[in-house]
């Protein structure tokens, strides 16, 4: 696929379970790690599947993307909530609109209920769905915070008793940027008021084919960067009630990447997990003694894997030291044939181009970046 439907594709991911509506209270940054946070709304009526599958398979290019960002020399933590709306199953009561998920850093949750989405009819009303979100998740008070609200659609942007321009303005107000991604013509997208909306909010209007499938630009180191993934599986110490089944979802996850490789998803996957960005602090004793979330001599033995509930403190200590050095150096070299691939598949688009269809990725590349240097952020070039 040529670049432009690449970052369209990316984008449309940069949008957007099953927990209530209801207003979340005010994150807290960490002092020392910045924070990007990213709600992502998808029309799932019944004309919007390709939009979700192209959400599905491009959802570890945007964590990939935005891991070359950096606020004070530092990789920033990456939340991401996830919306659908326009779905006629959903309550009319509540604007057809249900909070999937609120802001989390568990990417492969993420991933996970992107997966369990599906389209049915209905009514798709942006300005209630853009209100919901931003009243109902827990966006950081930092100025210094980047936060961005991306709704994909291909309706008439002003539909529902919930005004957009209002919408749109609260947003901005807390200082969250609304981007818009219409599924159709530009010109379409200019008359039925998702251009304004974006305008409104500081956000950035952008157009989408979401019926166009994705095929990815092939490169040798592929089949490479995918096996080391499955050898960084081997590396997570899983504990705690939510141990087991994470681990488990982790693995569902690459499954899923890997049975449509057409895509590159299991790739951009591989490369993502061996981001910082990629953490499972809340599952992983490797994530989660790193990030200092929890002291390993206070976990009790039965919250072990079965393992490690004989070792001396001592071995415990050594035992996740060992996995974090394989994994470390498991990272450094799927990071060093990541960085390959992607000269070699630049190489391959610039032989591609010769329609000038690299333009409106250029132009969109540009816009995010722009927005993220306002908050402060540098992007590293390709």
């Amino acid at each position: 696929m040529t670049a432009s439907r690449h970052l369209c594709a990316l984008l449309v991911l940069v949008f957007a379970t099953s927990f209530a509506f209801g207003h979340q209270p005010p994150v807290k940054v960490e002092a020392d790690r910045p924070l990007v946070q990213i709600a992502i709304l998808l029309d799932t009526s019944s004309s919007m599947s390709g939009l979700i599958n192209q959400a599905r398979s491009q959802l570890w290019t945007v964590v990939k993307e935005f891991a070359r960002a950096k606020q004070g020399g530092q990789t920033p933590r990456l939340q991401v909530a996830l919306y659908e709306y326009g779905h006629s199953n959903l309550s009319a009561a509540d604007g057809y609109i249900r909070q999937v998920l609120p802001l989390t850093d568990d990417l492969d949750r993420v991933s996970e209920q992107l997966f369990a989405l599906s389209t049915h009819g209905g009514e798709e009303y942006c300005g209630h769905a853009i209100q919901s979100a931003t009243k109902g998740l827990a966006w950081s008070e930092s100025p210094k915070v980047y936060k961005a609200i991306f709704i994909a659609g291909n309706e008439p942007f002003s539909q529902g008793t919930v005004d957009y321009k209002q919408s749109c303005r609260d947003a901005i107000a807390r200082g969250i940027i609304v981007n818009t991604i219409h599924c159709g013509t530009e010109a379409e997208g200019h008359s039925t008021g998702w251009q304004d909306g974006a305008k409104l909010a500081d956000g950035q209007a952008l157009n989408i084919d979401q019926n166009r499938a994705i095929v990815a630009i092939a490169a040798p180191q592929d089949e490479e960067i995918v096996r080391l993934s499955m050898q960084l599986n081997q590396t997570y110490i899983a504990y705690g009630p939510a141990g087991a089944a994470s681990q488990i979802r982790q693995k569902q996850q690459d499954a899923l990447a890997t049975a449509a490789p057409e895509t590159g998803s299991d790739v951009q996957r591989s490369i993502s997990k061996a981001q910082s960005l990629y953490s499972n602090a809340s599952w992983d004793l490797v994530d989660a003694t790193k990030e200092k979330s929890i002291k390993l001599e206070d976990i009790e033995a039965k919250d072990l894997p079965e393992g490690m509930r004989q070792m001396t403190p001592q071995q415990r200590k050594a035992h996740v030291e060992e996995q974090a050095r394989k994994r470390g150096e498991i990272q450094k070299q799927i990071n060093d044939l990541g960085a390959r691939r992607e000269k070699y598949v630049a190489e391959k688009r610039r032989e591609e181009a010769n329609d000038g269809a690299d333009t409106l990725d250029a132009a969109m590349l540009k816009a995010v970046r722009e927005q993220l240097t306002k908050k402060q952020f540098e992007v590293a070039e390709k």
